[in-house]
């Protein structure tokens, strides 16, 4: 059994053991997901993924991410702009790390 693992989902690629718990994208999963893209487990690097290698978590909360205020400013033309963005995340518990 691997120490850590590396798998992307949502575009983006992150590195875990077993109890962390992670912040990603939406999901669209009560209770329990399984990642099979794994890009790496311990020592052994996948040609993309590593075959038969698992992470499997809990989905602890769906939570909105802090706010992003967007500011837009042409100078002496009397523009602003201001937007706002709450990104959609999924809280995570790692379980285990299968390979």
């Amino acid at each position: 059994m691997a120490d850590f693992a590396i798998f992307q989902t949502g575009g983006k690629q992150y590195r875990v053991k077993a109890g962390d718990v992670i912040q990603i994208e939406k999901l669209k999963a009560d209770g329990r997901v399984e990642f099979d893209q794994v890009l790496m487990l311990g020592d052994r690097v996948g040609a993309p993924f590593v075959s038969g290698a698992r992470v499997i978590g809990d989905v602890v909360e769906q939570t909105r991410a802090d706010k992003i205020l967007v500011f837009k400013k042409k100078r002496r033309q009397n523009y602003r702009r201001t937007r706002g963005h709450r990104q959609h995340l999924t809280v995570v518990k790692i379980t285990e790390i299968k390979g």
